[in-house]
């Protein structure tokens, strides 16, 4: 049998074509999503597509069973990535909206990883992927619910990757800028559901995100496409000593670096001039 590879979030941008790259490389690829199109969309292309709710331990304990079921107990590969993106400030940000947050972004993801495990554990191999960001590095305005979800997955995969060294099962993070994908509009879509333009003191700062988050393409001159993140990921999968982290586009590189060598006062500036 081709190794196998799970991948959550799979409905567009980089979990979409990711599977779609190594369902043609020749490997059983196992994509997760929600809706019914999406599925079906995933099936079209050559992939077993897998409904998943992240935010359900029981979507995703049911998920794994039926994956486990078709590869006979076997998974090599798992790529966590299904995440979304809530703005606003955090003095306005609903602790609720926190919580939906964290589901998705990491409580749901180590739920998946914990049952994934003992899998990998027993075949003496694996390799678990997470898809991380920049915002795992440095933090930005009204951005504080996605930073927070990353710089949390940041410290748990580190914990992860000492926990299973020796264990012959690899960890890795990536870590991209931006991406061309739906992020966008699905962080718009969180943004109007929870935050009360209206009432906030940040109301001008606001509209400029909601200006960002319509636009039909991102204004950031960095913004890759999909592939980028592939090939990182390809790396992760292929090489037998796969680096801890793989940084993906110009802004992480630069911030990374900026990180370690600058003051926090003189970080906080050049990070409080970015949008």
């Amino acid at each position: 049998m081709n190794s196998t590879v799970l991948i959550s979030g799979c409905s567009s941008g980089i979990g979409l074509y990711c599977a779609a790259q190594l369902q043609q490389a020749g490997f059983q690829v196992f994509a997760t999503a929600r809706k019914k199109s999406d599925l079906a969309h995933l099936r079209a292309i050559g992939c077993q597509a897998i409904y998943m709710e992240m935010s359900d331990p029981q979507s995703i304990q049911l998920a794994v069973d039926e994956i486990l079921t078709a590869t006979n107990g076997k998974l090599d590969i798992l790529f966590n990535n299904a995440a979304f993106g809530q703005p606003g400030a955090v003095e306005d940000l609903p602790t609720q909206a926190l919580r939906e947050q964290f589901e998705t972004n990491l409580f749901g993801w180590h739920e998946l990883t914990k049952l994934i495990i003992p899998v990998m554990r027993r075949q003496g191999h694996g390799r678990i992927i997470q898809n991380s960001s920049v915002l795992g590095l440095v933090a930005m305005k009204y951005r504080g619910a996605y930073n927070a979800s990353k710089f949390a997955l940041e410290g748990l995969t580190d914990t992860l990757r000492l926990e299973l060294a020796g264990s012959g099962i690899h960890v890795c993070l990536i870590e991209p800028g931006p991406i061309k994908s739906q992020f966008r509009h699905n962080a718009l879509r969180a943004f109007h559901q929870h935050i009360n333009i209206a009432n906030s003191h940040h109301q001008q700062a606001y509209e400029n995100t909601i200006a960002r988050l319509s636009a039909s393409e991102s204004n950031s001159a960095f913004t890759l496409e999909p592939i980028a993140v592939f090939r990182a990921l390809k790396h992760a999968i292929q090489a037998p000593k796969p680096k801890a982290r793989y940084y993906v586009t110009l802004p992480t590189y630069v911030f990374a670096l900026l990180r370690r060598v600058l003051p926090t006062r003189w970080l906080d500036y050049l990070l409080n001039k970015s949008d």
